[in-house]
């Protein structure tokens, strides 16, 4: 199927074919006829699959044929509600994207930053507002959103939302919202908890999951290596040595240990940034643009800071730290093979991990190859002095030629 056998307006159509979109994906297909019939939805896919323009398409085409025929100031007509800043912003961005030619206006507002410029967008008017909980009902306690005029509701990464301790900001929105409304709810793993909050949400909803629930995409290679965790920064640099691996999104399990392999990575001339929740907002945006326009190489970041982070034909994504839950590990992967295109997730696994792993491959139902050419290798033992004297010679030997290539490299080039 392609966009223009579905039931859209030409200016969002010609909004499409701006970024050459041409066949939608399977959940942009069963969820936008449905959504424009004024049906509620829960939504099951996993991360990558397109779940932003499935809802946003068809909210942005309903509030134009409202706006068309009523105009005058511009009222808050849709809320989507979404767990991070960095997802907050993207979904803004889409909206900005697909509504060009239409008459629609919108704005995103979450926490970190000065309430002002927000405040302002928002007294100017806007049709959809994105938000995170946290600042949304601050301003509203304020007086300064209302949402007495909302006839969409949209709850989007419902699960990460709930991991994040967000469930009693939900209860408080439920409370504020009008009770005649169509409500959207978007998740990419639907466990028991995320089905019964859908249940106070929606009324008599249309169910769609166009992927197993969990799984992940089949355009992704997924490999691990078994090392150790004193060996983990030395097998990065191995791995990162072989330039054909471009753009690596590289996910670590604390912030403290992302800006620790971020400073690692640069030692070695590797361009690298870290991105979480300890960083102000303009520093992860900066560490965000950075990324997407090349500049840095490596993107180091935790679960959390991660969601929101699309980038077109990102292809590798590095766990340096394997997930304890295998739901997160397939989240983490999504970030690549994104919309049908190939990806590659490499894991680096010690002892402790091993454990998660099987985890994991239980839950994907497939085995994660495990790379055999890999001069760190986990063992089973610890290391005798006499191994940890000769390891530590080998190490300084590797780092004295890395620094002799490197010098040389660069006198060749200045020669250049």
């Amino acid at each position: 199927m392609r966009f223009d056998e579905l039931p859209l307006i030409d200016p969002i159509l010609r909004a499409l074919a701006d970024k050459n979109y041409t066949e939608p994906t399977s959940i942009q297909e069963k969820a936008i006829p449905l959504i424009l019939k004024r049906n509620d939805v829960l939504g099951c896919a996993q991360t990558g699959t397109g779940k932003t323009a499935a809802f946003a398409i068809p909210i942005i085409q309903l509030i134009h044929r409202i706006e068309s025929k009523e105009g005058g100031f511009p009222k808050l007509r849709a809320l989507i509600v979404t767990p991070t800043r960095e997802l907050a912003i993207q979904i803004d961005e889409n909206i900005a994207a697909y509504s060009k030619y239409t008459n629609v206006k919108h704005t995103v507002i979450f926490g970190g930053v000065k309430q002002g410029a927000q405040v302002a967008k928002l007294n100017k008017g806007v049709h959809i507002l994105v938000a995170t909980p946290g600042r949304l009902l601050d301003l509203i306690s304020q007086r300064l959103i209302s949402l007495s005029n909302i006839k969409m509701f949209i709850l989007d990464e419902a699960d990460r939302m709930l991991d994040m301790g967000f469930i009693n900001d939900i209860r408080k929105l439920l409370q504020l919202l009008p009770a005649e409304r169509q409500s959207l709810f978007f998740s990419a793993t639907m466990p028991k908890n995320i089905v019964e909050l859908s249940s106070k949400i929606l009324n008599n909803p249309k169910r769609i999951e166009v992927s197993p629930v969990s799984s992940a995409a089949e355009t992704i290679q997924q490999y691990v290596y078994y090392t150790n965790r004193t060996s983990k920064k030395d097998l990065l640099l191995h791995i990162l040595d072989n330039r054909d691996i471009g753009q690596v999104l590289l996910f670590s399990r604390t912030k403290r240990g992302a800006d620790k392999i971020a400073k690692h990575l640069k030692r070695f001339d590797i361009k690298a940034d870290a991105i979480h929740g300890d960083k102000a907002q303009n520093q992860r945006q900066k560490a965000l643009t950075k990324f997407k326009e090349g500049t840095v190489r490596v993107l180091v970041a935790t679960d959390i800071a991660a969601r929101g982070i699309d980038i077109d034909k990102l292809k590798y994504v590095i766990n340096f730290d394997v997930p304890n839950l295998p739901e997160t590990y397939v989240h983490r992967i999504g970030r690549s093979g994104r919309a049908g295109e190939d990806g590659v997730a490499i894991s680096l696994c010690e002892p402790e991990e091993n454990e998660y792993l099987r985890d994991i491959e239980k839950l994907i139902k497939k085995k994660v190859i495990s790379i055999k050419d890999n001069p760190y290798p986990q063992t089973d033992k610890p290391m005798t002095e006499k191994e940890k004297k000769e390891w530590n010679k080998e190490k300084q030997r590797r780092k004295q030629e890395f620094f002799a290539n490197r010098k040389k490299n660069s006198n060749y080039s200045r020669r250049r």
